[in-house]
């Protein structure tokens, strides 16, 4: 892993257009690349090999589990599934799925979304009770007419299709929750811990790709609040012909500049993963009048397999795997905790 130095913030004054909206010049830790790359607007060319890449540390163990489905010329919706769900099941994991931390009213609830290269999509919230939130997801995607459900909607449905209701509070979080309330005045806390997400994107041995993220959200959040993860476009978003991209952080600052959606338009004109993910960081640092210990996190890959990342704060790294890489990436970022 490389670790990254502390790097300032500077140009939020220039501008480039996207959709007729303002975008900010490239921060002084962006990449020399200021225009966009001599590409067309459509991609098709297939990645050269299979590939994954996920948010945080716990996104190896999810990758490994994603990595044998393509292996097993399995598609890219059926790997991205089955490798969130390793950490959706992971009871030591606080942020996703058992285990994790509840709300201030002491509830786990749970939001998940997943999206195919034919544009098709499903997504749950506010989900209580069931324990793999993602294949809950893909369900409403594949048996719905509809793209989101909610809350005791989306729990009955999950039911329906034989899920099983489970107590998703364990004795940890339980514990960290009661020991919160003593001290925390109901205020949420925010650190380099409370990450809240895993999301991944994969292309399988046909040149396809797809993309899923799943949580159970900011720890001590008011009960009912969703973040971005089960909303289309912000957490994530994927173009079979450009590439995808996924977030992880504060999700109300993401919501605000439907961020995923943003990075994948940038590629679409033609700049890297790298370099979209950076001007999308820039653009709601731009759009806040402070980020003061709210992190956000971009992570991108294009339909050649090129991928990318960026944060505000140091600390966000992703999960990579291709025939020849198994590993942790540090990315680059603007302020230090």
């Amino acid at each position: 892993m490389i670790r990254r130095n502390f790097l300032k913030l500077l140009g939020l004054t220039g501008s480039t257009g996207l959709l007729g909206l303002s975008c900010n010049s490239p921060s002084e830790s962006s990449n020399t690349e200021t225009s966009p790359q001599n590409k067309t607007s459509k991609t098709t060319t297939k990645s050269i090999q299979p590939i994954i890449i996920s948010t945080w540390e716990h996104g190896m163990e999810a990758n490994a589990a994603a990595w044998q489905v393509l292996e097993d010329n399995g598609t890219a919706l059926d790997a991205v599934e089955k490798g969130v769900m390793v950490t959706e099941s992971d009871p030591t994991n606080t942020s996703v799925g058992i285990g994790g931390s509840p709300d201030r009213d002491g509830h786990v609830t749970l939001d998940a979304c997943i999206m195919d290269h034919e544009g098709n999509c499903g997504a749950v919230a506010c989900l209580k009770e069931i324990e793999n939130p993602i294949a809950v997801a893909r369900l409403v995607m594949e048996k719905t007419p509809h793209v989101l459900l909610v809350g005791k909607g989306a729990q009955e449905f999950a039911v329906q299709e034989g899920f099983k209701r489970k107590n998703l509070l364990t004795e940890a979080s339980k514990e960290a929750w009661l020991e919160w309330k003593k001290t925390s005045n109901y205020t949420t806390p925010v650190n380099i811990e409370n990450h809240d997400t895993i999301s991944m994107l994969a292309i399988d041995k046909e040149g396809n790709m797809s993309g899923a993220c799943t949580t159970s959200g900011m720890a001590y959040k008011m009960h009912g609040r969703v973040g971005d993860s089960p909303i289309i476009g912000a957490s994530l978003y994927i173009d079979n012909e450009i590439g995808g991209a996924c977030a992880t952080g504060v999700g109300e600052m993401v919501i605000r500049v439907v961020g995923s959606f943003l990075v994948v338009e940038l590629m679409r004109q033609g700049y890297s993963p790298q370099k979209a993910c950076e001007m999308a960081v820039d653009r709601i640092i731009a759009k806040h009048k402070s980020t003061e210990g709210q992190q956000v996190g971009f992570l991108a890959m294009n339909k050649q397999g090129e991928t990318g990342g960026f944060s505000i704060y140091n600390g966000f790294n992703y999960a990579k795997r291709t025939q020849d890489q198994n590993e942790l990436v540090d990315t680059k970022f603007i302020k230090e905790w």
